[in-house]
């Protein structure tokens, strides 16, 4: 006769042994990385996809902004990626050119829900590396106006500016109306997102020669930087950074600047934030171009697969669930994150948010930023360069002439890649 607690421990691990054959040895763990906002809402997708999608189990591990790029290329240099990863649109050319990510071509041709035709062509192409596409948007930002209707119709103006001149006389007229602490335009020294988006809207491209060399002394960006040192200049925008505005919302609220140069996170802002008194008065505009309507900055986020994933197939699966219409729609609700494909705007709930109408215009015209793995360092130096211009001690061509310079330093070693493989 068996002791009672041998007895108990037999009876103890029976019961054990249905539980862990329940989980069946088939059963694939999808590592997702999830960065900023979005690492809290994707868990509420991500249960749904296990539901429609048994054997595949996704655990998601969420990172902060400030450090998740870093944290990335970590995971790549110590051989420990996810499966699948949300990943800043500009980072994707730099991931790719160590290897770090897996092509996705063969899976996009072969899929009924990823339709590059429906994205927005300037947001597809920020995941266009060498004609290989290494990303899928997941969710896509810009900049564009926002604005007090109220200042511009006391102004004499009934829509917002359409071009560079109208802006300018409409900035012009504002501030000679403003008091003495408000002004025209907010554009912090410490963004440089304005200014991109100005030379964005040039003809000609801001690198040149493949991505060689520099392009800022060309005609078209020395026209943008022009533009955006005169407000400065002009005392149409207060040289200020953003640090040094107390409150955007507040400010913007009493009116101490007519326009702001922003993306979609801040209409939800603007809404919980504004008072009551002017919820009615403020609205959402499309950037001006020098001509007429303008392109900005085709930005936000991607999901890439990793070069060293071992379930490449299932990861696909949950992109492609992430992708879907239906569910970049939750996901706006969830968290106002905007579609980077048609379709999810025609939603009515989407279709008649008047402060989202401008991004869907804006989002048909958006430009890339140039596909090169320097271009976050590169752009660092467009608002440092941009500031000395905006405080007068540089001028607009000293100003285009040091861009040029400190990026080709920055672009030395592309150079000695692209060179060396050509020579081969």
């Amino acid at each position: 006769m068996r002791p009672p607690a041998a007895g108990l421990l037999t009876a103890a691990l029976l019961a054990v042994l249905p539980a862990c054959a329940s989980q069946s040895s088939d059963e694939v763990v999808l590592e997702l990385w999830a960065v900023g906002r979005e690492g809290e809402l994707v868990s509420q997708l991500t249960r749904d996809f296990e539901a429609s999608h048994p054997g595949i189990r996704v655990e998601v591990q969420k990172l902060p902004w400030i450090g998740a790029h870093e944290k990335l290329l970590t995971a790549v240099v110590g051989d420990a990626p996810p499966d699948v990863a949300q990943m800043g649109n500009t980072w994707i050319p730099e991931f790719a050119a160590i290897g770090a990510l897996s092509q996705l071509d063969e899976e996009i041709a072969g899929s009924r829900v990823v339709a590059p035709a429906d994205y927005f062509a300037g947001v597809w192409n920020t995941n266009v590396v060498d004609g290989r596409v290494y990303g899928v948007p997941w969710y896509v930002d810009t900049r564009l106006l926002f604005y007090r209707r109220d200042i511009l119709a006391e102004a004499g103006y009934s829509h917002p500016p359409r071009s560079w001149p109208e802006w300018r006389e409409m900035m012009g007229t504002i501030q000679r109306r403003a008091a003495p602490d408000h002004f025209a335009v907010l554009m912090p020294l410490n963004e440089f997102e304005p200014l991109l988006a100005l030379g964005l809207q040039q003809d000609e491209p801001l690198l040149r020669d493949g991505g060689r060399w520099g392009n800022f002394r060309s005609a078209g960006f020395r026209r943008a930087l022009a533009f955006y040192v005169d407000a400065f200049q002009s005392g149409l925008a207060p040289k200020v950074t953003n640090l040094q505005v107390s409150n955007v919302w507040d400010e913007f609220g009493r009116g101490f600047f007519a326009f702001y140069i922003s993306g979609p996170w801040q209409i939800g802002e603007f809404k919980r934030r504004l008072p009551d008194a002017v919820q009615g008065a403020w609205a959402t505009a499309p950037l001006p171009g020098p001509d007429g309507p303008g392109a900005s900055i085709a930005s936000g986020a991607s999901l890439v697969v990793f070069a060293g994933s071992p379930h490449k197939q299932a990861a696909w699966q949950l992109i492609e669930y992430l992708s879907r219409p239906d569910i970049q729609l939750r996901l706006n609700a969830l968290g106002g994150d905007l579609p980077p494909r048609r379709t999810p705007w025609n939603d009515p709930a989407l279709a008649s948010d008047v402060h989202a109408a401008a991004f869907r215009d804006q989002l048909e015209r958006v430009e890339p930023t140039p596909s090169v793995p320097e271009w976050q360092r590169i752009a660092t130096e467009l608002y440092v360069i941009g500031e000395q211009a905006a405080h007068g001690r540089i001028t607009v061509d000293q100003a285009a002439a040091e861009l040029d310079a400190r990026a080709d330093r920055i672009l030395e070693k592309r150079r000695w890649v692209l060179d060396r493989e050509a020579s081969e």
